[in-house]
């Protein structure tokens, strides 16, 4: 088992894989076992995770995701994972756990919420899954999908109207590949996102 640190440290958002090697069901398993660790608000556990391994499955969703698209170099790299995981967030478990009485929020009012917890966590929950899967030796990215195409992909897979699509994500065996162009933008320090006290102060020392 590989150190938490060095799956930190090791993941990487991979676009190409190979498609000959599948992802053994125990990999799967694994990933989706951790995501379901995730921290969620009044443990509502808001999320969903449709995995598609069949090459029928996969093409059904990127001909549903895609539409009639021509193939750029990333589609056709992402097209190459033999496994993938829609990470699907359920907002009506937020508001029915918040409604109950250790709460009290009948009203149900998804206003009450700084921001949409059911996102956040299945995001969260998403986290968990990459880091897992580079624990088990394999290659992983999270990507969107399409507003435009929701509909598309919802009739194609059967997913419900009142989930929504936080993030897919791919899974395999890495095969090289270009780095990403947006790596040339470094990653920012400490020293600039770091606040220490109050907003725009940088330095922990006094």
């Amino acid at each position: 088992v590989m150190e938490l640190s060095r799956a930190i440290r090791g993941r990487r958002m991979i676009r190409r894989y190979d498609p000959d090697r599948p992802v053994p069901d125990e990999a799967v398993l694994a990933c989706l076992g951790a995501a379901i660790r995730a921290p969620s608000a009044g443990f509502s556990q808001g999320w969903d995770f449709l995995v598609l391994r069949s090459p029928e499955e996969r093409a059904t969703f990127w001909s549903a995701t895609t539409g009639d698209q021509p193939p750029d170099t990333w589609l056709a790299g992402m097209a190459t994972a033999p496994a993938l995981i829609l990470c699907l967030s359920d907002p009506e478990r937020y508001l029915e756990r918040y409604a109950q009485p250790d709460k009290g929020w009948t009203d149900r009012d998804p206003a009450r919420w700084p921001v949409p917890y059911w996102d956040v966590d299945t995001g969260m929950a998403a986290m968990l899954a990459l880091l897992t899967a580079v624990d088990a030796g394999l290659g992983a990215c999270f990507f969107g999908v399409p507003p435009t195409r929701h509909t598309e992909v919802r009739s194609a897979l059967g997913i419900p109207d009142d989930r929504r699509f936080v993030g897919v994500i791919s899974l395999g065996y890495a095969v090289p590949h270009p780095a990403s162009p947006s790596l040339a933008r470094g990653r920012r320090g400490l020293d600039e996102v770091a606040h220490w006290g109050r907003f725009g102060v940088h330095d922990p020392l006094p």
